[in-house]
């Protein structure tokens, strides 16, 4: 199988055309920002169509012209959206537009078997993971420094 990479601003676009179309798309992960559950060219995300958006969620969307991030919506008021990456202090917000889709699921560590947004595991990890966000700065350093390969 020959591998080749693309720069987000080219090719999420067209990730999000084929959503849009109906298709789902699976998608290697880069960036560390959904650390500690998705890690940077290990894991990778299934997305589908967004229908209803809710807190909880993990969407793609276009924060910025050209600027894609795939993290969790924290909070919707009207027509604005907040996301927090699980591995980020500070959020980012856009539109409802700009949710270009939607996590059904992701293929963790390896496995050829998708771990779906809705199954008890990946709810009962978002949960306790949302309700530690006052510790996640500690937390985070703590994966970042113990768990992690430190890279020279």
């Amino acid at each position: 199988m020959k591998t080749m990479q693309m720069a987000n601003a080219a090719l999420l676009p067209e990730v999000a055309r084929l959503v849009n179309e109906g298709h789902s798309v699976t998608l290697p992960l880069r960036g560390v920002s959904m650390r500690p559950f998705l890690e940077d060219r290990r894991d990778k995300a299934v997305l589908t169509a967004p229908s209803t958006l809710s807190k909880g969620d993990v969407v793609l969307a276009e924060i910025a012209p050209g600027r894609y991030v795939l993290h969790r919506i924290v909070a919707i008021t009207h027509d604005r959206i907040t996301l927090l990456g699980d591995g980020n202090i500070a959020t980012e917000s856009c539109r409802r537009a700009d949710i270009k889709a939607v996590a059904a699921g992701f293929m963790r560590k390896g496995r050829k078997r998708m771990d779906s947004t809705k199954g008890a595991k990946w709810r009962l990890y978002s949960a306790a993971w949302m309700l530690l966000r006052p510790a996640r700065r500690y937390l985070l350093y703590i994966h970042r420094h113990i768990f992690t390969k430190k890279q020279a």
